[in-house]
């Protein structure tokens, strides 16, 4: 009778480690689905701030061609899009495209003051261009922040978080506002208009 029970006392021991494998490895794999999807995701997100990058030079020309406008504000864009082209990791990225739609905005609205740019075909394309890669980044953005919201939540909820803590999986930065984004761009409207 010993033997049985001992049999049995090792089988529910045998029992709770398989269970504890099966949960451990369910766990992992559930995180590593999720961070998948939260990279796939921010890589739809890039795939449009690529977009928005590649319009800038064409943003240069159209308006080198067409006004002398402050010089400042396009510098502004132009690091901002220096940095994020440097990014290396999601974070970076998203610090770099937070600070490249401030810096843009400050740019549209100064460009807004140059009725003679404002007539220009390419300068009409270029808007319409730039307001559907807007409206795409908008839209992956969410998507992103929708994926990464619930790889963020298993990450940090009992009790996956421990094996989060386990394998080294952290949590994703999320798209946020800029600080007072509610705001509209300051504009210096010091400089000299454009010659007609």
């Amino acid at each position: 009778m010993t033997e049985k029970k001992l049999f049995s006392k090792k089988s529910i021991i045998i029992a709770i480690i398989v269970v504890a494998v099966l949960w451990i490895g369910g766990a992992y794999n559930s995180l590593v689905k999720l961070d998948e999807n939260t990279k796939a995701a921010f890589a739809n997100v890039e795939a449009q701030l690529q977009r928005r990058f590649d319009l800038i030079p064409n943003l240069q020309s159209i308006v080198e061609g067409a006004a002398n406008f402050e010089k400042s504000t396009f510098v502004e864009v132009t690091q901002a899009r220096t940095q994020w082209l440097n990014a290396s990791s999601i974070d970076q990225k998203i610090a770099a495209a937070n600070q490249m739609e401030g810096a843009l905005a400050r740019l549209l609205v100064t460009l807004e003051n140059y009725p003679q740019l404002q007539a220009t075909q390419g300068f009409r394309d270029f808007q319409v261009q730039l307001e559907g890669t807007e409206n795409r980044i908008a839209t992956e953005r969410i998507r992103y922040n929708k994926v990464a919201t619930e790889y963020n939540k298993r990450v940090r909820t009992f009790p996956s978080s421990l094996i989060a803590k386990l394998f080294g999986f952290h949590r994703h930065e999320l798209f946020k506002a800029e600080k007072e984004a509610e705001k509209a761009p300051k504009i210096d409207f010091s400089f000299s208009a454009p010659q007609q």
